[in-house]
Order: C-alpha cells, then structure tokens, then sequence
C-alpha cells in the first residue's frame, strides 16, 4: 500500500453555524474520526482532533487562525492524536490520567491499528507496529454542567459513560446543536471496549434521548436530524434490555 501525501492527508467541510468538519479521508469510514472545528468569538473550539499521523497544525491552517481549546470527547486513539499540538486542552476528569499517559493497549490502538483500516496509509515514516498517541495532559478537567465558553457561543458538557468512562458530548442550547462523540452516531455503536459499561451506556442514551436535537454531529459517519437521533437512540434501547 502506497503513502500519502501530508497535503492530502486531511479534508474540510464547512456546515451550518461555523461550524467545519475536518477528517482525515484515507482512513476506512469504521475508523475514520469526524473533528469538528467551531467558530466563537473570543475563541474557538476543536472536538477531537484525530489520529494524530499528520500534524494538525502545520497542515490545517484553520486550527491557527486564533486561541483555540481542544476537547477529548473521549480518550480512544482516533479522537485524541494531535491533542499535544495545542495549549488548551480539556477532557472529563475520569479520562484524564489517559490522555496524560497514553498507552497503546489504553486508547485502543491495540488491537485496533494495523494497515488494514487505512485505504492509504500515513506518510512515510509511519508504521502501524509502533504507532502511539503522544501525551497530552489536559489544562482543564471538565464534569456534567459545566460550561465551556466561546463568548458568543455557550457548550454543556454532558457525562455520557459507557462507550467509555470519561465520554462526553456537547450541546449548545441556543442552536440546539448536539456533538455526540461516540456514545452515539449514525453507524455500528461499539459497547464491547475495555472499560465500557452497558448501565451508563443505556443510561447516557436515555438522557441524550430527551433534547430537543435539532442536528447532532457525531464522532463518526454522516450528521443528522433530530428525528434521526430519536429513532437511533429508540432502537437501541430496545435491543438493550438492562
């Protein structure tokens, strides 16, 4: 399998609201992180950024323009790979101690890195053998209720355990904006991790259940409406009885 270029390595998609989806194509869509980019005016925010193969920074030019705050949805290896480029990073207290101290068997690269999730690899010199996330020990620890603020912009974080402890997701009330991680999306949820947890995960699905979604950007796979959400979420659970 050949290797591609860091120029290509990354693509952007402006939606409504200042908001940017950044991915990273090459990588197979079960795998493939969606980070999401978002406009305020005193600052602005980063929802995962990734595997980390390519510089973030040197290669995504809007990640530069002004202050920035980089938020783990969670702590799995797609989510928090160029975390260490930025000087503001939060992520749920739980988490913490992983994104300071990432291990490949901790965020999941084991067993989950091999060439086989890419349709082309990294650049050169990348190797799935000895890939690993780089540490990245956070500035803020964040806990249900709190507030991260853009100015213009106000994002609840809400503790969504279950696909992983420290899991959250964002919503801004205002335009009834939810950024789910992984606890939910449109595609294969995956219950079966390490430290997730079927209790919180039915518990966190409940609660997310009950906004009133206008569109919810995932951590994987296509956005969607709030209709959609309720459907994903309704047939959940009902095939978990917990």
């Amino acid at each position: 399998m050949d290797h591609a270029r860091p120029e290509d390595w990354y693509r952007l998609q402006t939606k409504a609201d200042g908001v940017t989806l950044i991915d990273e194509p090459f990588i197979q869509p079960f795998y493939r992180c969606n980070m999401w980019h978002i406009r305020g005016r005193d600052q602005d925010l980063l929802v995962d950024s990734g595997m980390g193969v390519v510089s973030l920074r040197d290669w995504v030019p809007l990640v530069t323009e002004r202050a920035l705050t980089a938020v783990a949805s969670h702590t799995h290896f797609d989510h928090i790979g160029c975390h260490h480029e930025f000087d503001n990073r939060c992520v749920h207290r739980t988490e913490a101690n992983l994104l300071a101290n990432p291990t490949r068997a901790a965020t999941l690269a084991d067993p989950y890195v091999t060439d086989d999730i890419f349709d082309r690899l990294p650049p050169a010199p990348y190797q799935s053998a000895t890939y690993k996330v780089k540490s990245a020990p956070a500035t803020r620890l964040v806990d249900d209720g709190d507030v991260i603020d853009l100015g213009d912009r106000q994002f609840e974080v809400i503790h969504t355990p279950g696909h992983s402890p420290g899991g959250i997701a964002l919503w801004e009330a205002a335009t009834e904006t939810l950024f789910s991680g992984d606890i939910v999306y449109d595609g294969p949820l995956i219950e079966d991790t390490y430290h997730a947890d079927l209790i919180d995960y039915h518990r966190s699905m409940a609660r997310l259940y009950d906004l009133p979604v206008r569109v919810v950007h995932g951590g994987h796979f296509p956005s969607y409406d709030g209709a959609r959400h309720k459907a994903i979420i309704s047939a959940w659970l009902a095939a978990h009885d917990v």
